[in-house]
């Protein structure tokens, strides 16, 4: 954030079928953090990696090394000093924007630093969520440096989406279609035009590690696993509430289709009570800040006082946006990037269609959800960086490449060009997403 400017999963499918458990983060600040990356790990069966992981796996290690040749690009032609004699060091490039709020949460915490909420200088750090901030105080304890701990968080975290989102993937075609599919969507993923976020010391990739096998858990009807997962995804993002609320319209759709079909519908629903745990670490987030500034929506209300987050009807937000971008009240760099957010926008409310048109109901409602969230403050702000945690948007590309093969070709002649410019402009300090 910058101040200112499906078809059901086969009885046979490959989602695994091992049962794992992990735990939520406990606590009021930054510590420890939970085991239950090795739950994904498990779940995942990374150990058991076929094909089409390994293809996906391929095409993330290749976009890491995109990704980093583009910021050293960016380090010697756009970042260096006004001489031009001197470039910034690699790490610093990555270092941008939230960036630093996570640092300091992690470093900090929420209260105890000059300058945190509280103070006579409040910065609004309590918008964000404390899970990165506890995934980086965990890693910083083995690396000193605060950017390469991000890094290799985002790293390792993205890697596991690549793989689930593959997998996402795989179940909405059947067979050899399916093995085609699942790579593609990872590939979309990752040269997505604000794939950078990716990358970087942010919450993206380290939500969608979560988040994606929460939902194929829920694929498999494994309700428990899809609510400690979701649950963690919530300690990332609020995004983790929209997921928690698609899972609960996946759970009543799954027991209209199958409940009765195979006997089952009393265990089933008893499975129910899990679906209330991805709520639970917001409510423990909000009751942390209560206990220190007395406002239980102090994250909400951070959010409206520093970008400006306060609710706006639909059109009264579509208007101030188009306003920064077209009106010349901005530097340019500023209004490309308010035309970017309008144009995500557009991208949402097309997928939304398409899902509510497709009877994909629960897929809707975490992607209406979204919109909503982000189509209701006084401008658009970070729907071009949301589009990353939009998992149907990928899936619904794939599968479309499978059967119209211009479309892979026609995506990635967009694409690739764009997270190339964004990955620049990020790197050398510029608003990007």
């Amino acid at each position: 954030m910058a101040r200112i400017p499906i078809a059901k999963a086969p009885s046979g499918g490959r989602c695994p079928t091992e049962a794992a458990a992990g735990r939520p983060p406990e606590g009021r600040g930054p510590g420890r953090l939970p085991a239950a990356p090795a739950a994904v790990v498990r779940f995942l069966r990374l150990d058991r990696l076929d094909a089409g992981d390994r293809a996906a796996l391929g095409f993330y290690a290749l976009t890491r090394v995109a990704v980093l040749i583009t910021g050293y690009c960016a380090a010697w032609l756009f970042a260096g000093d006004p001489e031009g004699r001197e470039a910034p060091s690699f790490l610093s490039l990555w270092a941008r924007w939230d960036w630093d709020f996570f640092r300091r949460i992690a470093e900090h915490g929420y209260f105890a630093e000059p300058g945190a909420p509280g103070s006579a200088h409040p910065d609004n750090r309590e918008a964000f969520f404390p899970g990165l901030p506890m995934a980086l105080r965990a890693v910083h304890t083995v690396v000193p440096s605060w950017p390469l701990a991000g890094l290799l968080i985002s790293f390792a975290a993205g890697a596991v989406a690549a793989v689930a989102l593959s997998r996402i993937a795989r179940l909405h075609l059947p067979a050899e279609a399916g093995e085609r599919a699942g790579p593609r969507a990872a590939l979309f993923l990752l040269v997505s035009p604000c794939a950078v976020f990716l990358a970087v010391g942010y919450t993206e990739a380290l939500f969608l590690a979560f988040a994606l096998p929460a939902w194929l858990a829920a694929q498999r009807n494994r309700w428990a696993l899809a609510a400690v997962l979701g649950a963690l995804a919530t300690t990332v993002r609020v995004s983790g509430l929209f997921l928690a609320a698609a899972l609960v319209v996946r759970f009543l759709v799954a027991a209209r289709e199958h409940g009765r079909e195979h006997g089952r519908e009393h265990r089933r629903w008893r499975s129910a009570g899990w679906l209330a745990f991805p709520a639970l670490p917001a409510l423990a987030y909000s009751w942390y800040l209560q206990a220190h500034t007395g406002d239980w929506m102090a994250w909400k209300h951070a959010q409206e006082r520093g970008w400006y987050r306060q609710f706006h009807t639909p059109w009264e937000s579509w208007l101030h946006t188009w306003d920064g971008a077209f009106s010349h009240a901005h530097p340019t760099s500023y209004a490309a990037m308010f035309q970017a957010e309008l144009l995500a926008m557009v991208v949402g409310v097309l997928l939304l269609a398409w899902l509510v048109g497709r009877r994909q109901w629960p897929e809707a409602v975490y992607v209406g959800l979204s919109l909503w969230a982000l189509g209701t403050s006084y401008w658009y702000m970070s729907v071009p960086r949301a589009t990353l945690l939009w998992w149907p948007l990928w899936v619904t590309l794939a599968v479309a490449s499978v059967r119209r093969p211009w479309v892979r070709a026609a995506y990635l002649t967009v694409a690739a060009p764009l997270a190339t410019v964004l990955t620049l402009v990020f790197a050398s300090g510029k608003w990007a997403g």
